[in-house]
């Protein structure tokens, strides 16, 4: 088989397309065991929630994910205004040696997570100014999505459902019109609950699908960042393979010419 070809952003190639977050699971050693089972190679970090260093007494994430074998992507979940999150990501930039890519959330609530895309807007105007590599988690709002790309995001990650909800890819005809127009990496973030919906994702054209509580909320959690592993993979081949075309009438499999009558 040949190799597919790797996702690129902000210049850097990576091979997998599964991006993993490192909340909720029950301690840092199936934290470790479930990223390595997913093959992930871009692992995404709560900057408020997760000690990579700012809390010098507490036991760091880097003690078991080194920034050496993985690309570490600060995030700013659970900040609600763009000053909260760009205050987030600069203190993030401090502890990682100035590390710039980063993905931006700014969460308009506590019930729904939906995103706040007027403060995310104005958080992320100000971390392209300031020299980051911004990825930006938003709504799947097809006009949005462009503004981003436009204003300077490496890669727009619109959501497939609500944060930690499991309901999978609620509106596929918004993320379809995302990508038609899309110039950056398009990749799907928060909704995603089994491996279907990681392939349904993939086979959509997004280029990857970032995931937490999909993997971590399993009841075996490695188990499940295996499965996802296979169904990003199986996603991204089937897309560019090219499905055949749905029918509302059955299709014979072999051909019908030339047949003895």
């Amino acid at each position: 088989m040949n190799k597919l070809a790797p996702m690129t952003i902000a210049g850097t190639d990576f091979q997998s397309r599964l991006l993993v977050g490192t909340g909720k699971y029950k301690d840092l050693n199936e934290t470790r065991e479930a990223i390595v089972a997913s093959g992930a190679e871009i692992v995404t970090v709560a900057i408020r929630r997760v000690n990579i260093g700012q809390n010098p007494n507490e036991p760091s994430l880097l003690d078991v994910i080194s920034p050496d074998e993985y690309t570490i992507l600060p995030n700013t979940a659970f900040c609600y205004t763009a000053e909260e999150a760009i205050r987030t990501l600069q203190l993030a930039r401090e502890l990682l040696d100035g590390h710039k890519l980063v993905k931006l959330e700014v969460l308009g609530d506590e019930k729904t997570l939906f995103p706040n895309t007027v403060e995310t807007l104005k958080a992320a105007e100000v971390l392209i100014a300031d020299g980051f590599d911004v990825m930006v988690y938003t709504s799947d709002d097809p006009i949005l999505a462009k503004r981003f790309e436009e204003m300077g995001c490496v890669a727009v990650m619109p959501l497939a459902g609500p944060i930690g909800s499991g309901l999978g890819i609620c509106n596929p005809y918004n993320i379809r019109l995302i990508l038609e127009n899309a110039k950056v990496p398009i990749l799907v973030d928060a909704g995603v609950g089994t491996a279907s919906d990681a392939a349904i994702a993939m086979e959509l054209g997004c280029e990857g699908v970032l995931m937490n509580t999909a993997i971590a909320g399993a009841k075996n959690p490695v188990l499940m960042a295996s499965a996802m592993k296979k169904a990003v993979e199986a996603g991204r081949e089937a897309f560019l393979a090219g499905r055949i075309p749905r029918k509302l009438y059955a299709s014979a499999s072999s051909p019908i010419d030339g047949i003895i009558s």
